[in-house]
């Protein structure tokens, strides 16, 4: 198998290294990352400023290649000019932070393997639920075991895995549930501070409202000490709503040219 994989967070974390350790007793890893942070930036891509593509080692040993884009970035640019090759599958993580509920539209790290679903290639995103995470374990088992499971199965076209453990020891997570994105969403602000010259600025801040409280909702799992793994599709239709809106007299609109 041979299994490409990124991140949000950076190619200098540790989640990264301790998912690419873990998926090299599945298959062949490549690594194509960020070479900074780049959370939250959503599916963004680079369109003005070149990229460039630098390999990376870590204590003197070859990793992998950072890229000064994007996730969405190292997905497109990893597969078409760095692998040029398609590979069996994509992973992206292990993030530090939870990608549940309405924060999947901002991450970067389920951006990367939605990239990878536009593309036709299988995917995984895979998150610990603290932006100061320390227990990797879980994660890379369920990395290891639905990888597996994803190519031999295989996922209906442009459908990808999102995966969230809690950040606990292995003992202490319940089980794996198959859950939905649920709504809990953050309330955001922005508090008001002054540089040193007097001139202002903001720094976002905010609470989770947390509103999901059944176990088939992927944030209400998480809070519960399970991991969740919930199927998610590029696909933004209201298909409901379309089907409403098939009864809606538009005659109206005939008229606006």
């Amino acid at each position: 198998m041979r299994i490409l994989i990124s991140n949000d967070d950076g190619i200098n974390s540790r989640g990264i290294y301790e998912l690419a350790k873990a998926m090299k007793e599945v298959g062949d890893v490549y690594v194509v990352a960020p070479l900074t942070e780049q959370s939250a930036v959503g599916h963004a891509i680079t369109m003005k400023i070149p990229l460039r593509v630098t390999e990376h080692y870590i204590d003197g040993e070859f990793f992998g290649y950072a890229v000064t884009g994007t996730p969405a970035d190292c997905i497109k640019i990893g597969i078409k000019n760095v692998l040029q090759f398609k590979p069996d599958l994509v992973i992206s993580g292990i993030n530090h932070g939870s990608n549940t509920a309405i924060n999947i539209i901002y991450s970067g790290t389920v951006s990367a393997a939605r990239e990878a679903a536009i593309m036709d290639v299988p995917a995984l995103a895979v998150s610990v639920t603290n932006h100061r995470a320390t227990h990797f374990e879980y994660a890379c088992l369920a990395a290891q075991e639905l990888s597996k499971k994803v190519v031999e199965s295989s996922l209906p076209t442009g459908t990808l895995l999102n995966i969230n453990v809690p950040n606990l020891p292995k003992e202490e997570i319940k089980g794996t549930l198959f859950t939905k994105q649920g709504k809990s969403k953050w309330d955001d602000s922005y508090l008001e501070r002054q540089d040193p010259y007097g001139n202002k600025y903001y720094w976002l801040t905010g609470s989770l409202m947390d509103v999901d409280d059944e176990l088939t909702n992927d944030q209400c799992a998480i809070k519960n000490n399970y991991a969740s793994v919930s199927p998610i599709h590029f696909d933004l239709t209201d298909h409901e709503a379309f089907e409403m809106m098939n009864n809606w007299n538009i005659d109206s609109l005939k008229s606006i040219k």
